[in-house]
This record gives C-alpha cells, structure tokens and sequence, in this order.
C-alpha cells in the first residue's frame, strides 16, 4: 500500500517538459510511480485541475535562527518551498564560541534586520561546533535545510575582537582554515562571506569579512574543494563591476574549485548596461574556467525602511551613532529640532556620497503606520503630508516616525519600473544560464523587504499575469536549477525512486497575498508577511506539511549535510 497518492493532477517534473495528467504514488519518502496509479493509499490528495510540481528551492534565506521558535520556516513553507539553503553573505550562527555569540546576535540584529529582542529570546547561543548545530535541528524542521559556513562568524569566533579592524596573521588564518575545514566535515554546504560596503556590524564598522585580505579568502575557497558537495556564495562590491569585483569571484571559484552565486542581480529597464555588466562577471569567470552565476530577484522589492532598525539609513554620513542609542535616547533625539536640522545637512552632505539621493525625503513614501495620530498617512509621501501641515519634509518625517516609536515603514522613492518592461527583462534573465531565481533573503530584513515570496510572484505574476516565462520553465527554474547549483541528491525533479519533495497548486490562482506586518516573534516582535494563494499541498520526504494551505505540524524535514545530501558539482557547472 501507498503512503500517500496524488492523483488526477497535471504532472510538470522540472525539467522543462511539458505537463502531463497523472498520478503520482509515495511510499517510505520516495516517488515510486508516475502515470497510472491503482494501488491503494493511506491518503489520498485529489490534484484534479492543479499542478503538481517539485517543491521549490531557495537557494539564498537566512532562517538560520528562526529555526529555533519556528520549525516550519514560514512564510516560505506556504509559498511551496521544501529546501532552503541558509547561512549566507558570511552570516551563519555557527560555529559560534561564548566571547562572539552576544557579538554575532547584534551584528545579524543590524545587518539582517532581525529584532534583537527575538535573537536573545528565541535561540540557546549555546553550541560551539557547527556539528552541533546541525544537530540541535533535527527532527524540528517541517523542509529541508541545509546551512553554509558563515566567513564573519568564523573571523569572529577566532580572531576575537580583532577581527573587526585587523588583517589575519599566518597564525589565525591557519585556524581559520581549519575551522571552516570541521564545519564542512561535519556538514556545512559550503563557504559564504561578503565584501558588501552595505554590511556594518552593531557598532556601524564593516563586518568582519571585509576586513579580509584577498589572500584571506582565497586561502578560506581553497578548503573548499576539499570537501564532497560544497559550494560558494558571496557579495562582492556595488555595480558596476570593475575588474577588482570581476577576478576576486573568478579567484574564488578557481581556488574552491566550485561554482560560486553572487547576490544580487535586479532587473533595471532604465539601466540595461549595468545589467549587462553584472552579468558580465559570468563571462569573465568562465574565460579563465571558473563559474560565477548571479542571483536575480523576481520582483522589483517594495523596500520599506526605518528609524527602529536603522539599516540604510546608518549609511548616510553623520548617522550611524544615531542606531547605537536606545530607542527611547533616539527618540528624544529626534525630536530636538538641532539634532535634527544637523542629520538633515548631514544626509544631504557630499560625505553622504550615493546615498544623498535616500535624502529626497519628499519623494519617500509611507507604506504603514501605527499610531492613531499617523491615520490617513498610509499611501502618501512625505512631502504631501508636509505641505498639509506646513511644514518641512523632514520634519514631517521625524514627527510621523516619532509618533510611531520609530516603526513607520517607508519606501525611498524612485525605485523604479515594474511595468511590463520591468517583467520581460526579468523573464529574459530567468532563462539566461548565467543566472538563478534566488536573493528572497527570507527570514532576513524582516520589517524591510518584501522578497521571501518569490516563488509565487515567478508563477502568479511572470507566468499568469506578464507571461514573460512559460509554466513548465517557471517550474524549471524554480526546482531542477538551483537543485543542480548545489548538488542535491535526488530532489529538484519528479522521478520514480527519487524523494518526494511536492507541491500541488493552481496555475490560474496562485500568487503572493497582500504584504502586512505580523506581530508573531519571540518577544512579540513584528516581520513583513504575505500570505501564498493556491498552493494548496506541499509534501517533503513523502509527509504532507501543508495539507489544503493549512499547516499539519509535521516535521519531516532533512537537515542537509555536505557529501551525504549533496554531490560534488565540478566546474564548469553545465547548465
């Protein structure tokens, strides 16, 4: 007897084929038949008139803590993901030693927009290893999750404070390599780091990452290829890329002998040669035999920021000591009017560089609200409100974010398009092989960015609405690539004796619901949700996990580790 059948579905296996009607029977985790299926089954799922599809697969979150208070990893569950890869840009929570874990937890509270109050509430802080961390996880995780090993928490774990402000000695670099080399052998996926100048610690000074010399982190790569089923992430500097971007990935990928994913890649209508730059670093790569693949998100971000977390704004000149006060301390400072006609000459200065065009503070827009006396400001910009009350935009701004206790959500303005010439410059980059659907930073950014739903923006919006991809590509793109990116055994395609990753929804209705702040954190703590439309079923390793869009509490998730669940992709990577 079956464990579990699916029938009367339309079947799209990810690789590309066209769909077709037919069953699909699981027994003991694996798919073991597809077409026509009479063999009885405990359960059955009735898939007449939906897809059934492989679950999807997120190449680029950072669940690694809310793993602890949330084993279902949502929303992504929702949204028909089944593996999510963690720990990336440099920033996994282990290995993790007493003197850097308080460290650490401030670093992912500013760099990663996760609340502070959330990271001391919800996780122990209390393994060493990155074994045993992975071991913490099993049998509490609903998908698949496997975690690379974070470059600024092994700098930090053995450089102490020195890691931030100091170059490595022989000494320290050599225990680094051996620390990264543990962390693979007991399951890392990979190598992460990042070079981003976006990437400040709680006390606003570069990670630890960036201040590695290149020899540092092609030393670090180079441990890399040592081990079986590993691979690379990175970020390297702000586009365009100039040679110094361009042979650092190259090295990289040489020196681990892996292919290695950069983050982040946007589809700009009104920049096309920056687009073709980025994608450029591929061509570089792979002239001198190395492979080197962007990650592009698959929706313009609905990017919303604020005075509570501060990220963004801590990179205009003159504010980043504004974000080591207490809430309260910022608060009143922001209500002295000095303290703010200083932070708005010191926005506007030249020192603010680039980052003088987020001081139009006119064109911000204000996309929620908490206070009562804030009603009716939801949808506007700041400068609208500022000529009805007659006063300045950045006043206007303050006494808004004030009211709010800083939590005010805003977008900078001129972001750009996301008509129709924005959805097939999209569409052109899925297909593009120097490229993977990927950056949804879930569980990242959470009162921020609006990207965690990236799946059901590519089939609701790319394949429904702008048809710029076809279903079977979509579907393509979403499970068989990124499972073949990082080697995954068995999963990313629905093949008799392979695992039963699924998930079963509706072409004409899926999509991503409206974005809304939800208050279910440790410590009562708020994040950006959307909510998923039409998918209905998500299956992994043969236990049902969402069963009509509800949740069943099962948790039959497989803690992915390197070599075991994962295979060696040489490079070239053949797409």
């Amino acid at each position: 007897m079956l464990d579990l059948k699916i029938s009367g579905g339309t079947v799209i296996d990810g690789t590309g084929s066209p769909g077709q009607r037919a069953d699909v029977g699981i027994r003991d985790g694996r798919i073991v038949a597809i077409g026509q299926v009479d063999e009885p089954a405990r359960e059955t799922i009735d898939a007449s008139g939906k897809v059934v599809a492989p679950g999807f697969v997120d190449v680029h979150t950072h669940y690694d803590a809310q793993v602890f208070w949330d084993g279902s990893l949502s929303p992504s569950c929702y949204h028909g993901v089944t593996t999510i890869m963690g720990g990336n840009c440099g920033f996994s929570i282990a290995p993790l030693s007493a003197d850097a874990a308080d460290y650490l937890m401030r670093m992912l509270a500013r760099v990663e927009g996760m609340p502070l109050e959330s990271l001391q509430a919800g996780v122990p802080w209390d393994w060493e290893s990155f074994g045993q961390y992975l071991d913490k996880l099993e049998g509490k995780v609903a998908v698949n999750a496997g975690f690379m090993a974070g470059h600024s928490a092994i700098r930090r774990v053995v450089m102490g404070e020195r890691a931030v402000g100091h170059e490595a000695t022989p000494e320290e670099l050599e225990r680094m390599k051996a620390m990264l080399a543990a962390s693979l052998e007991e399951g890392a996926l990979g190598f992460s780091s990042t070079i981003s100048p976006t990437h400040n610690d709680a006390q606003g000074n570069p990670v630890p990452s960036r201040h590695a010399s290149r020899e540092e982190l092609v030393e670090l790569a180079r441990v890399v290829r040592d081990h079986p089923g590993t691979s690379l992430e990175f970020l390297p500097g702000v586009a365009p890329f100039g040679e110094h971007e361009k042979s650092i990935m190259a090295d990289l990928s040489l020196a681990a002998q892996r292919a290695l994913n950069w983050n982040v890649l946007a589809a700009n209508p009104s920049a096309p040669d920056l687009v073709e730059n980025q994608l450029e670093a591929t061509d570089y790569a792979r002239e001198r035999g190395a492979e080197v693949l962007a990650l592009t998100v698959p929706q313009m971000p609905s990017v919303r920021i604020n005075l509570h977390g501060g990220f963004v704004f801590d990179a205009l000149h003159g504010w980043a000591p504004l974000f080591q006060l207490s809430i309260e301390d910022r608060i009143e400072r922001l209500r002295d009017p000095v303290a703010r006609k200083q932070l708005d000459e010191d926005a506007n200065s030249p020192e603010s560089g680039v980052m003088r065009n987020l001081a139009k503070w006119e064109h911000m827009k204000i996309l929620e609200t908490f206070a009562p006396e804030n009603e009716g400001c939801e949808g506007r910009t700041v400068g609208e409100i500022a000529k009805d009350r007659g006063v300045s935009p950045f006043d206007a701004m303050m006494d808004i974010a004030v009211a709010d206790e800083l939590k005010t959500s805003f977008m900078p303005g001129a972001l750009g398009s996301d008509g129709p010439e924005a959805w097939k410059m999209r569409g052109d980059l899925w297909r593009d092989d120097r490229t993977i659907i990927g950056a949804s930073d879930a569980g990242a950014h959470l009162d921020m960015i609006d990207t965690f739903a990236q799946t059901t923006q590519v089939l609701g919006n790319g394949v429904r609405e702008f048809g710029v991809i076809g279903l079977e590509d979509a579907v393509h793109q979403l499970t068989q690539v990124p499972a073949e990116l990082y080697g995954l055994r068995e999963r990313g395609v629905l093949r008799e004796g392979w695992i039963a990753d699924v998930v079963v929804f509706d072409a004409g209705t899926v999509a991503t619901g409206e974005v809304y702040t939800r208050f279910d954190l440790p410590a009562g703590a708020g994040r950006l949700y959307a909510d998923a439309h039409g998918v209905e079923h998500v299956v992994v390793n043969g236990t049902p996990i969402i069963r009509e869009g509800e949740l069943t509490g099962a948790t039959p998730g497989t803690v992915l580790r390197s070599g075991r669940d994962t295979y060696t992709v040489e490079i070239p990577a053949k797409r």
